[in-house]
């Protein structure tokens, strides 16, 4: 047009022109047109502001819209109700939802009033910052200006309730869309995120009460079918959807159901289709057909991403086949895709696993020369690997280095350190340690109390031990009996029976349900401290409590009453055990 002799540039054109750009995030392209038309004397009007603000909007280049705003009223153009919600929509987008707040109040300051979609779009914008709460605060309000909610807007409203788990109030606006005489009929981002919100609620336990006697990926698929019902006609994004929803329900049945009604339903599988489906495969523990979907996907010339292997490589690593994992590096290498972080995490597992350190640390060296930053996950899979190879030294280094980097160590973190000192024959470096993770507020488990009195047991340091069980006794109906029997065996075989029937006491006041091999620590501890009358009351207890004593337990106070004790004692106990009715031998 540009060439022919009687063209004539008009604003109306540009205008368009900048639209087409701004659709498909052309930016440059777009403020290129911009500054062309002006120098063909086209002035811009209204629309082209509009439209260059959108394009920049739908980039994330907010502070670009802002400026375009200004030069706007600059040029002495008033803005209409679309500029200030285009401008709106690219501070929202982009999560700067108290901008978004600052330009709505000048909207309305300018008597420009807001629509349903200002308000939808505020929305958004509350939504793209994760202030659910704060959207729904604002969804009251807007009932209260007489302004009728879209589909738009209750579809942003469900996935609010969702994020906050108000999974019952999601589900009252789902079903109050699918009433006949409602206004706004759910549309396929509805039904998508209502697949999402079962998906949610089958890993979650407290959900059983509002979805009681229900599988979730079982609903979720009754939820396919409705949008069917509806006319509404599943994409790929219910699809991909679905398939989450399955691997997270653990429900090997349902992905193969989910593939097959996308086959049939002519939706061809792309790249997070794919991915989804072979990491529910590999959740459930089907790593023979993750591979062969992996395959059919390479076969169907799907271009395989950063994720796939991601996923690939670290189902491959929890489902111990490493010889795999390393495979999928050589074809991520291979098609020069860059690995991400939970990708050297699980490579560093691997070689941590087949004992090869030196592998673990070229891995995690490769990591940090690559300019991805180690995470909790990559030490901490570092310090399992010296671990494994009883190297403290080294564990200790790659600990002070991961708080040198800023990284907050977890519980796991540091149960591995505790297990290599208390391993490489340093315990007293495993209560330092135990006490840092005390001052810096890390959570104790069963696993770091264990270390906790291993290292107590070697050094056989009993102060620490009653201070130790002190600290312990808030955890006592959390942690395994078997740790609670090694402190039991760690005091008896110290000497300090008193100690020993002390702390025995405390748990059974804890709600602890005892073993057999409680009161077996109890009696061969008390009868090495020769404390018969105590080892009798113990065998008492056992009756009481329902748990029958063994032949050897008799057998060992009747012994030890005829060595070790006078005819008048040894009369004493034959007559005492007598009277527990129980197997004499």
């Amino acid at each position: 047009m540009k060439k022919q002799k009687n063209y004539c540039a008009r604003t109306d054109i540009y205008n368009m022109m900048i639209r087409l750009h701004a659709r498909h995030k052309r930016t440059d392209q777009a403020r290129g047109l911009f500054f062309e038309m002006q120098k063909w004397r086209c002035k811009p009007d209204v629309d082209t502001y509009n439209a260059l603000i959108h394009a920049h909007g739908q980039v994330g280049q907010w502070r670009w819209a802002m400026n375009i705003m200004e030069d706007m009223l600059s040029a002495a153009i008033p803005p209409s109700r679309s500029t200030y919600n285009n401008l709106i929509n690219a501070c929202g987008s982009s999560g700067n939802w108290r901008e978004a707040l600052k330009v709505c109040k000048k909207m309305t300051e300018n008597g420009v009033g807001p629509d349903l979609v200002t308000h939808n779009i505020v929305l958004s914008a509350y939504k793209s910052g994760a202030q659910y709460s704060k959207a729904l605060s604002y969804f009251e309000l807007m009932k209260g200006t007489h302004i009728r909610p879209d589909t738009t807007t209750l579809n942003i409203v469900i996935n609010c309730l969702v994020k906050l788990g108000q999974y019952g109030k999601a589900m009252d606006i789902f079903n109050s869309m699918r009433d006949e005489r409602a206004d706004s009929r759910p549309d396929i981002v509805t039904f998508t995120s209502i697949i999402h919100l079962y998906s949610v609620c089958g890993q979650i336990e407290n959900c059983k009460a509002v979805f009681s006697a229900m599988l979730a990926e079982a609903e979720a698929v009754e939820v396919l079918r409705q949008m069917e019902q509806e006319g509404i006609k599943p994409n790929i994004v219910s699809i991909c959807t679905l398939l989450a929803a399955c691997g997270r329900c653990r429900q090997k049945v349902n992905i193969d159901a989910v593939l097959s009604a996308a086959e049939l339903r002519c939706i061809k599988l792309n790249t997070v289709a794919y991915n989804s489906a072979i990491g529910s495969y590999m959740n459930v523990g089907e790593f023979e057909k993750a591979i062969a979907l992996y395959k059919s996907m390479r076969k169907r010339k799907v271009l395989a991403d950063s994720v796939t292997y991601t996923v690939l490589i670290s189902g491959s690593y929890k489902l111990s086949r490493y010889s795999e994992a390393l495979g999928f590096l050589d074809d991520m290498v291979g098609l020069k895709i860059p690995l991400t972080k939970e990708v050297y995490s699980s490579l560093i597992c691997v070689y941590s696993k087949q004992g090869q350190v030196a592998e673990a640390e070229s891995m995690f060296n490769m990591m940090k020369v690559s300019g991805c930053c180690p995470d909790v996950v990559a030490y901490t899979a570092m310090l399992h690997a010296y671990n494994s190879a009883e190297n403290w030294a080294k564990a200790s280094a790659i600990f002070l280095e991961m708080e040198e980097n800023g990284i907050q160590p977890d519980s796991i973190a540091c149960c591995a350190l505790l297990r290599a000192f208390n391993k490489g024959g340093q315990p007293s470096k495993v209560l330092v340690l135990a006490k840092y993770m005390r001052e810096k507020a890390i959570p104790l488990n069963d696993a770091v109390f264990f270390e906790m009195v291993s290292a107590c047991s070697i050094l056989q340091d009993w102060k620490t031990t009653i201070d130790l069980i002190k600290l312990m006794e808030p955890w006592f109906p959390l942690v395994s009996i078997g740790l609670l029997n090694q402190l039991l065996n760690l005091l008896g075989k110290s000497g300090k029976i008193e100690s020993m029937m002390k702390l025995f006491y405390k748990i059974i006041a804890s709600g602890v349900p005892v073993s057999f091999n409680t009161y077996s620590i109890l009696l061969k501890n008390l009868l090495a401290a020769e404390n018969w009358r105590k080892y009798i009351e113990v065998l008492q207890w056992m009756e009481d409590s329902g748990i029958q004593p063994s032949k050897g337990m008799f057998v060992d106070i009747v012994s030890f009453s005829q060595k070790r004790c006078g005819v008048e004692y040894a009369d004493k106990i034959k007559e005492k055990v007598g009277k527990l009715k129980l197997f004499l031998p």
